[in-house]
């Protein structure tokens, strides 16, 4: 964590302070701490030195250290010497190849960093303050030197190395981004370097028990929690800690590095430091593609929805769901609120039909909305929608609750790009989601097949008119009388005249009108309503009631009769 001041420059000319004097062991120290992480609200506390290296000096609380036995006071001392060597051996030098030094010999004159442990609220495990690397005289409760703080409670965790390293980040972000460039990082950005630190480090190699681990379950809590918005709270470590491990995942350690380098800072600097590294992909795209990868995680469908990071390759989020009744139409809205940088992840389920879905915001506001359909097998379509100039937008999916068995929406608001260490603001949004009988582009092929329809068979009527005043069926044959038995799935000239004949006995007979010379279903079944309408003539005789759709002598000799 990192505790920012506001610098107010005078008295440069006295330049750094003088070179502290030699800290022997045992030596009590006052120090200034900042009094909302402190467990009691102290302002300022003694310190005894306990351990000193060649790189640290380490301090703990004297009334704490005094309360310990010799036991415990002595293997408190083995710990922070190992500490001390992990520091010097892997931390200094690994962090600093990579991200650049920290101020040295600093404010103080001495290349030693000051690790403090003290009694910190309760979750608390470390902090930075900037003010320590000025004067006195500029800030009276700076601590004059390059130093880090640390909780008692840190002191005795299995992660105690992670916890210093990322403190120790924050001390090397304000020398090559403030001192020296004199611009000061956005916080988010600033906690998301040092969050990367112990994996950099291979401390969360081993997943289990891990930073990493706790800081995916703080995420997973509230994963709407805003990536940029800090506000110096357990989820914001979640957030920022799952986006910079799959940014580094997807576009390397050089694109924090090259950051931290820039002349600009937040987005605008992560910009400049993908194009830097050969990457098309701007920070707003690198964001929408996480939001999707943290549902999917799958690289089957694109490296960049997935995370590399094994220990992170099993992770897919649970959007809210949302149920459409089955059966019928039917009409669902729901509103939400939302700030920017921040993932919402919306399913839809149910329902049988045409799905509608409406999507509106307000104001001059940006929001990017990929959305993802879900077949019955699993697969997944990734489509975005575009918001129109009134800021609404729809799209249907066909075939909902059949072929296509969900709907998941992932709508981020990205309009805020600069200072965004200030609070911010929700902004509203709506969805509408509608069961329809078909979409309107089914209804158009609808209407378009019926007027093709109408048109042909207007073609084919006007076609046997000029037909039958000729007096001959279509082929040359001639359609006065029925000789032959006509039946079921036979073709032919006959079969042709057999349709214009029933045609000619109006739509009570035949509805269809269709002249085809294929005696299929429908030429059937008007056979069968002739029979029946002439049944006394036609059934009768042979001792039926209903017909029998075969064109034999009875019903021949009643088509001629009645073709004279």
């Amino acid at each position: 964590m990192r505790i920012f001041t506001f610098v107010i420059p005078t008295l440069f000319f006295l330049g750094v302070a003088l070179s502290a004097e030699a800290a022997t062991f045992g030596q009590v120290s006052r120090f200034t701490v900042d009094s909302s992480f402190d467990a009691l609200s102290r302002e300022e506390l003694q310190a005894v030195l306990v351990h000193e290296s060649s790189q640290l000096y380490i301090s703990v609380e004297q009334d704490w250290w005094n309360s310990l036995d010799s036991v415990s006071q002595s293997a408190l001392q083995t710990n922070l010497q190992l500490l001390a060597f992990e520091f010097e051996r892997t931390i200094y030098p690994t962090l600093t190849s990579v991200f650049g030094s920290e101020w040295n010999p600093g404010v103080d004159g001495d290349p030693k960093v000051t690790v403090l442990a003290h009694r910190m609220a309760k979750g608390m495990k470390g902090y930075f303050r900037e003010v320590d690397e000025h004067l006195k005289l500029e800030f009276p409760n700076s601590n004059e030197r390059e130093m880090v703080y640390l909780s008692l409670e840190a002191l005795e965790s299995p992660l105690l190395k992670s916890f210093l390293a990322h403190e120790f980040t924050h001390l090397i972000t304000y020398n090559q981004k403030e001192r020296i460039r004199k611009i000061r990082e956005e916080t988010w950005l600033d906690e998301a370097r040092a969050e990367y630190a112990p994996t950099l480090l291979g401390y969360n190699s081993v997943f289990a028990g891990s930073v990493l681990e706790q800081r995916l379950k703080i995420f997973l809590q509230n994963p709407t929690n805003s990536l940029t918005e800090w506000r110096n709270e357990e989820q914001d470590y979640g957030v920022v800690s799952l986006f910079v491990h799959y940014l580094v995942d997807q576009y390397g350690t050089g694109v924090l590095v090259d950051s931290l380098r820039s002349e600009r800072v937040g987005i605008a600097s992560l910009d400049e430091a993908l194009k830097k590294n050969g990457f098309d992909t701007t920070f707003a795209q690198a964001f929408t593609d996480w939001t999707i990868a943290l549902f999917l995680n799958d690289c089957a469908l694109g490296k960049q929805y997935c995370y590399l990071n094994q220990a992170l390759s099993q992770l897919r989020l649970n959007p809210t769901l949302h149920f459409l009744p089955f059966g019928g139409s039917s009409r669902l809205e729901v509103a939400y609120a939302t700030k920017n940088w921040a993932g919402n992840w919306l399913k839809f389920v149910g329902g049988q039909g045409a799905l509608r879905l409406e999507f509106q915001t307000f104001g001059p506001v940006t929001f990017q909305i990929p959305y993802l359909v879900q077949a019955v097998d699993g697969t997944y379509d990734i489509k975005f929608l575009r918001l129109s100039g009134t800021q609404r937008g729809e799209f249907f999916v066909s075939d909902f609750g059949t072929k296509q068995k969900a709907l998941i929406i992932i709508p981020t608001l990205q309009t805020k790009t600069l200072e965004l260490d200030s609070p911010e603001l929700l902004y509203p949004f709506s969805i509408i989601a509608s069961i329809l009988e078909r979409t309107p582009e089914q209804e158009d092929q609808i209407q378009s097949l019926r007027a093709q329809l109408t048109f042909l068979q207007n073609e084919v009527a006007r076609v046997l008119a000029q037909l039958r005043a000729l007096g001959a069926a279509p082929n040359g044959t001639s359609c006065s009388t029925f000789s032959a038995n006509l039946a079921f799935g036979i073709r032919g000239a006959q079969v042709e005249c057999l349709q214009q004949f029933l045609k000619n006995q109006g739509a009570d007979v035949y509805p269809e009108g269709l002249v085809t010379g294929y005696f299929g279903p429908l030429t059937r079944a008007a056979v069968i309503r002739f029979q029946e309408k002439y049944a006394a003539e036609v059934l009768a005789p042979l001792g039926l009631q209903n017909g029998t759709g075969f064109v034999g002598q009875r019903t021949r000799a009643k088509m001629n009769e009645l073709a004279l």
